[in-house]
């Protein structure tokens, strides 16, 4: 069966190569692979939505606030229970995962994904986990746009721009929104914007889209009509409340990493499961807002129901009294994240977007009672902030100002809050970029020098490989070798003009230089006297092959104006990287990407 699909392959590929340009092949694909990734996302949607009608069964209602404790606890641990037994494989972030794959492991991403996160993300947000579905959905979508590369021979600027193609689709899938998804592939993952990735992309969006009304119909997510207009007077609050999401969104940070931190700490998974677990259920009883992804909470929101919104709640509060709603919409804004990255801690499966939107939504609200309610007589939309409150933490948390502009434009079906939302997304984003340098998604990356970026040079440096630059052809030294060994037995027959010193251990001690012997290499008076300790240079610099970066290296070669540079591995010498190689290497990387 095997080897007739490999044939069936064959001959496709030999049918493409003669009647099929490769841009109208990529076309094709990036067709296939917008309908692949809005699938993705229908069927995490779908199964999402079954196993929570599972539990709005009367059985369930009676003891409902019981089951809140309960439930996420059951659904991490079916997703343990699913990673270490069955898959054996680490799940990330969708979106972190996948910005590694392209930076990294030039867009390859292993099979397993497209399953994975399909299965476990569900698990997780079903069952009350508080977390979204978009990464999962990029993760699943990224993971066929890789493997479709692949299995069509495509090269890896090729499988790139697919993967780019799936990532779009899976985000024109979910919010129905294919221009605000284009904007997210190119802003996200720093895809560049040129005619031949902007048709794929358009295509590929407009596909997965039509994938999403085929299977769902128009029945958008985010449900909002705009019925209050942009008042010039209101410019001063949209000024402020741009001040309040930045601070907002450095708190979702702050509060992300600090947790994830705490959870890291813990090398037993079984263990994080345990705290993780029990933490999240304690919040989801108190606050059960906090259950699941949180649409409820939005479209309530944005339909100015606070009371349907808020929900049931342990307590026997008035909810008839502003300040009180205004207080618990404050905890679901504040303890949103907290939900979320605890959920992540305990094992969990799901993305950061959607809790994004979640916070920002019940801070917009909370914003705008306060501002009705204060008594000096102000009035301001509440709708209209609520919405405006996601794309203010959307630019924030996320730094993706042009994806929250558009997002937010399309979802309202027009362009009639554009004033305010570009002042609320590029207010939040300059400051949040200010004391938190890179998004949720992108620190980790970037803290270890394999984050992708607009930087096109910066990008090259990343992708060239240490291994192929390094070279170890050199002869060897030790520090007692004679100079007339080190005439007879190096220089004699090599090539180059360095020889590096090493002690018993294999440890670099230095490095002997042959314009530094050149003056008494001929003298034999010296041959029996003279040793390798004294004729070597140990304050070269060095390459450590762990630690430094090609960004690094490149640096080291420009202060130490060398020409070459010894490399160590784990403390031993490994081989040297010369200049002229170094910048060979990344002259073919910048002809591949201007190609």
């Amino acid at each position: 069966m095997r080897a007739t699909s490999k044939n069936i392959l064959r001959k496709f590929l030999i049918w493409k190569y003669k009647y099929i340009s490769e841009r109208q092949f990529v076309y094709i694909l990036s067709i296939l692979v917008g309908f692949l990734a809005g699938m993705g996302t229908v069927l995490l949607k779908n199964f999402v939505h079954y196993i929570q009608l599972l539990f709005e069964l009367d059985f369930f209602n009676d003891y409902q606030n019981s089951l809140y404790f309960i439930f996420p606890i059951i659904g991490l641990f079916l997703v343990y229970v699913i990673k270490q037994i069955w898959l054996k494989k680490h799940i990330g972030h969708g979106i972190s995962s996948t910005l590694y794959a392209i930076s990294k492991l030039d867009g390859i991403i292993p099979r397993y994904n497209i399953y994975a996160a399909l299965i476990t993300a569900p698990l997780t947000a079903g069952f009350g986990g508080s977390v979204g579905l978009q990464g999962p959905a990029v993760s699943v979508g990224a993971a066929l746009g890789s493997n479709a590369a692949r299995l069509f021979h495509m090269n890896t600027k090729t499988r790139m721009l697919l993967i780019g193609c799936a990532v779009a689709g899976a985000m024109s899938s979910m919010f129905q929104a294919p221009i605000a998804a284009i904007i997210f592939a190119i802003e996200v993952f720093s895809l560049e914007i040129a005619l031949v990735s902007l048709v794929p992309l358009l295509l590929a969006s407009v596909s997965a889209v039509i994938t999403s009304y085929m299977f769902l119909g128009t029945d958008v997510l985010l449900r909002f009509e705009l019925l209050d207009k942009f008042e010039i007077n209101d410019i001063v609050f949209y000024a402020i409340f741009g001040l309040v999401t930045a601070l907002a969104s450095v708190y979702f940070s702050k509060v992300f990493f600090a947790i994830t931190n705490f959870f890291n700490q813990f090398e037993s998974r079984a263990k994080r499961l345990l705290i993780g677990g029990l933490a999240i259920g304690v919040l989801l009883y108190f606050i059960p807002p906090l259950y699941g992804e949180g649409y409820g909470i939005i479209n309530n929101l944005l339909k100015g129901d606070h009371i349907a919104a808020i929900g049931k709640t342990p307590f026997n509060l008035d909810l008839s009294n502003v300040w009180v709603v205004i207080i618990l919409l404050l905890g679901i804004a504040i303890f949103k994240a907290v939900a979320m990255t605890t959920t992540f801690g305990a094992g969990g499966v799901g993305g950061i977007f959607i809790p994004t939107l979640v916070m920002g939504s019940a801070l917009g609200h909370v914003y705008a009672k306060i501002v009705n309610n204060i008594g000096l007589g102000f009035h301001i939309s509440e709708s209209n902030f609520t919405l405006i409150g996601m794309t203010g933490l959307m630019a924030g948390v996320l730094h993706a100002p042009l994806t929250a502009i558009f997002l937010i434009a399309e979802i309202t079906g027009g362009y009639e809050l554009f004033v305010p939302l570009m002042i609320v997304s590029a207010t939040s984003f300059a400051i949040t970029k200010y004391y938190v340098s890179h998004s949720v998604y992108t620190l980790r990356l970037a803290q270890r020098g394999e984050l992708m970026t607009h930087d096109k040079d910066q990008n090259i440096l990343m992708v060239l490989d240490i291994d192929k630059v390094i070279e170890t052809n050199f002869i060897i030294l030790k520090p007692d070798m004679k100079l007339g060994e080190i005439v007879n037995a190096a220089v004699a027959k090599s090539s180059r003009n360095h020889f590096p010193v090493v002690n018993d251990k294999h440890e670099f001690l230095g490095v002997v230089r042959l314009d530094d012997i050149r003056h008494i290499m001929f003298n034999r008076e010296f041959y029996d006297t003279v040793d390798a300790a004294s004729l070597m240079r140990a304050d070269v610099g060095v390459i450590d092959y762990n630690l430094d970066s090609m960004q690094v290296i490149m640096h080291k070669f420009k202060t130490s104006g060398a020409w070459n540079l010894p490399v160590i591995k784990e403390g031993k010498y490994f081989g040297y990287i010369s200049k002229s190689k170094l910048l060979s290497a990344y002259r073919a990387q910048l002809i591949n990407f201007t190609a």
